[in-house]
């Protein structure tokens, strides 16, 4: 049975509209005129227990609008959803208790007092047990390597170390479902990594339910086995990150080396040319004759090495964007 149901969920947002200059200010205090934003739009799906998802989509396609109508913080315009069992925008006290919400622009850790009483604070307001409090705490710090940080006021923290704080606040009570959106926004590669590192471990460890939503394709790519795609409120993919690359992906690129130098000419008949600077030569060729393609190089011009990858997941979902 699904951990997460949504069935035609969606949510429209009423927005005033001003007509411009002085004049369109003193009418709007007499006569407001709203228009309808579709944030999301008659979406559905279902998530198993122990799902990794990413969730993706441009600046305003409704990915956060989804997390908050999932976590209980929006009320949907229609639709069904269901998670745990519950609805979430009832708040009831017990689904509350096995989810959690990270915003990566959003701060729930108290600015001047050291981590370590926020964590404190979330242990009472979650009624967790001292015993499990100090075996999830240790086992939280230990994963992220935050032990010498817990006692330093949250301002005087760098950026990764306050997102690791927030992870450990928001996991001290054990969710079942939890939900990150942009947990990496702003972090330097080296701590995106280790974000991603502890979200695998985490997803491992404690079968927990996430859904991720991220602009870094990285993330998406190193940790989610499926792949939700929303545009315009709209759902426009919803499968195996590797499906995505087969149904839109239509060029694989070539990359070879040679041993002596000709005429650019040559290369040309056998693909698009996407760089060339000798002995290094990169082209695109269609994907259904990138085995013929690589098979006549070879016996054609005087390569000495070659090889055959799919092109960068991030070109290929612009690609699915360009499309809408």
């Amino acid at each position: 049975m699904p951990i997460i149901t949504a069935k035609n969920l969606t949510k429209y947002y009423k927005v005033h509209q001003k007509e411009p200059g002085l004049m369109g200010s003193l009418k709007s205090l007499v006569s407001r005129k709203y228009y309808d934003v579709k944030a999301v739009d008659d979406i559905s799906f279902e998530i198993e227990e122990g799902e990794l998802i990413g969730f993706i989509g441009p600046n305003g396609a409704g990915k956060t609008t989804t997390l908050k109508m999932l976590s209980g913080l929006l009320y949907p315009t229609s639709g069904q959803v269901r998670v745990l069992g519950f609805e979430p925008w009832k708040r009831d006290h017990k689904y509350l208790k096995q989810m959690s919400l990270v915003m990566g622009q959003k701060n729930q850790l108290w600015w001047d007092l050291p981590a370590q009483e926020s964590f404190v604070l979330n242990k009472e307001i979650y009624e967790v047990p001292d015993e499990q409090y100090k075996k999830t705490l240790g086992d939280l710090v230990e994963l992220l390597d935050v032990k010498d940080v817990l006692n330093i006021q949250v301002r005087k923290l760098s950026l990764g170390q306050r997102m690791k704080c927030e992870l450990i606040a928001a996991l001290l009570h054990s969710p079942k479902v939890l939900f990150l959106d942009e947990p990496t926004i702003g972090l330097d590669v080296v701590m995106q990594k280790a974000m991603r590192d502890f979200i695998a471990e985490y997803n491992k460890k404690y079968k927990a339910t996430i859904i991720l939503t991220s602009h870094y394709m990285e993330d998406v790519k190193k940790l989610a086995k499926r792949v939700v795609i929303i545009d315009h409120g709209k759902i426009i993919f919803d499968g195996k990150l590797k499906d995505i690359i087969d149904k839109y992906a239509e060029h694989k690129i070539l990359t070879l080396e040679f041993s002596e130098e000709f005429p650019r000419e040559k290369l040309e008949k056998f693909g698009e040319i996407d760089s060339w600077e000798y002995p290094r030569a990169v082209i695109k060729v269609p994907r259904q004759l990138a085995s013929k393609r690589a098979a006549e190089l070879l016996e054609t011009l005087p390569v000495a090495d070659i090889n055959i990858e799919e092109p960068p997941i991030e070109a290929i979902i612009r690609r699915v964007f360009s499309r809408k």
